[in-house]
């Protein structure tokens, strides 16, 4: 077994005689067996134990146990006491993960001060047990591949073995391990797998470890094949603007697998893979539609599916300007300052400057409004509504619901916000005594 342990890590190209390596170590059987390869194979590792605190004396003897196996291989070994079951009430999460939370994260703080890997002991029926509860609970391809024997800095230097294969070599080297009697607790998903599923399924196919080691490659390698398609296709159709992503309705229809495409482009926004098909189901349907995750919102258009985060606060919907100051309208920061000199040159879009001489308080900061009116600078005095403009620019849903407007005292229209001046503002040649609004932090004047 040590010549297969060490052609598996060359596989993986790694050079664990230069590296150092956190074995982690619970003292069952597959850990143990591990700590002994890496003793074998004059590996550089140190050894680390979470003691969850789950199971009374024997976690205490369980601690005791991986403390001497470090000693007398001369690993530096540490160990950390967890607070399990207040945790995972705290998170509101079952006992498991929050195991999996606090162990990962303790494995991880330890590594960055001196280790280039945290090593556990998963096997090749680990790997098998995975896919059948993702399975069993929903996945994608990723999934029914397996545990990976690389993730980060995480290594799995055992997935090359099966669980009998690690207990002969156990014994025949009189290894000495520690039992976890919640190994044949039912009450857990995997045990079940492993104890009522996977011997039905070995009944059927007497080779199933095997087979499935195969099987996993060949997932694995469709699975490299078909992320690289569709990374290739998202970053030649979908485009990403701030804040929001559009994906061309046409692009999507060319494909026959439209849903499948979707889903990878939306998933990471919160959404699944059943949405996915709904509003694959829905590209021929009238513009408007909206479709939700916990995070996020899509909207249909025309032409393109918009994503972006959902908005759940309330708009403000008017902020009265008194004089000079900073202020804040929903998410959007604004300034208001006088200034004495002021030479035009062009019109600026993100910045407002009318003639002091004119303006009466309170100016006002609101939402457009549907029927609002203005003239915008450079068209000679001629009237636009707000959403012609709007549209002109081709301004997404979303877009226009970020749109504000700066009104006088009357509720005039002196400035579509960050896109167009009203005309009625422009300053008078030889004005003295100046207004200046713009978007903080530019606010030098």
């Amino acid at each position: 077994m040590l010549d297969s342990f060490l052609t598996f890590i060359n596989q993986l190209g790694l050079d664990l005689g230069k590296q150092s390596t956190l074995l982690t170590i619970s003292g069952g059987v597959d850990s143990v067996v591990m700590a002994h390869l890496f003793h074998r194979a004059g590996f550089g590792a140190a050894v680390a134990h979470c003691n969850f605190g789950l199971r009374g004396e024997e976690s205490i003897e369980d601690e005791l146990f991986v403390e001497r196996l470090a000693g007398e291989y001369g690993y530096t070994f540490s160990v950390s006491h967890f607070e399990t079951k207040k945790y995972a009430k705290e998170k509101g999460i079952s006992t498991q993960m929050a195991a999996r939370e606090l162990r990962y994260s303790w494995f991880e703080e330890l590594r960055k001060d001196r280790f280039d890997w945290i090593a556990t002991a998963h096997h090749a029926n680990d790997s098998l047990e995975t896919v059948l509860l993702n399975f069993a609970r929903g996945t994608g391809v990723a999934g029914l591949y397996g545990i990976s024997p690389i993730n980060g800095f995480v290594l799995r230097p055992l997935l090359f073995a099966t669980k009998k294969e690690i207990l002969d070599y156990a014994q025949s080297n009189q290894l000495l391990w520690r039992e976890d009697r919640s190994n044949d607790s039912l009450d857990y998903k995997r045990n079940v797998i492993r104890k009522k599923v996977i011997p039905v399924l070995t009944e059927l196919n007497p080779s199933l470890e095997s087979t499935f080691q195969v099987t996993s490659e060949k997932v694995s390698a469709a699975a490299t094949l078909l992320n690289g398609f569709l990374h290739d296709w998202q970053k030649e159709v979908v485009t990403d603007a701030v804040g929001e992503i559009s994906i061309p309705i046409s692009k999507l229809k060319e494909k026959e697998e439209s849903a499948y495409l979707l889903w990878y482009v939306i998933e990471n926004y919160g959404f699944n893979y059943t949405q996915a098909k709904q509003i694959a189901d829905n590209l021929d349907s009238v513009s408007g539609l909206s479709f939700y995750s916990a995070s996020h919102q899509i909207l249909k258009s025309r032409a393109h599916l918009i994503v972006r985060k959902k908005n759940d606060e309330i708009k403000d919907t008017e902020l009265h300007i008194n004089g000079p100051g900073d202020y804040r309208f929903g998410n959007q920061s604004f300034f208001l300052e006088k200034c004495e000199d002021f030479e035009f040159s062009k019109e600026e879009k993100n910045v407002l400057y009318v003639d002091a001489l004119s303006v009466v308080f309170p100016l006002k900061i609101r939402n457009w409004r549907h029927g609002d009116v203005f003239q915008p600078f450079g068209m000679k005095g001629l009237r636009k509504k707000v959403s012609d403009v709007l549209i002109d620019l081709k301004f997404s849903m979303y877009q226009k619901e970020n749109v504000v407007v700066v009104t006088d005292h009357s509720d005039e229209i002196m400035w579509l916000v960050g896109i167009r001046t009203d005309e009625r503002w422009r300053i008078a040649t030889g004005a003295k005594g100046f207004y200046r609004m713009g978007f903080l932090p530019d606010k030098e004047c």
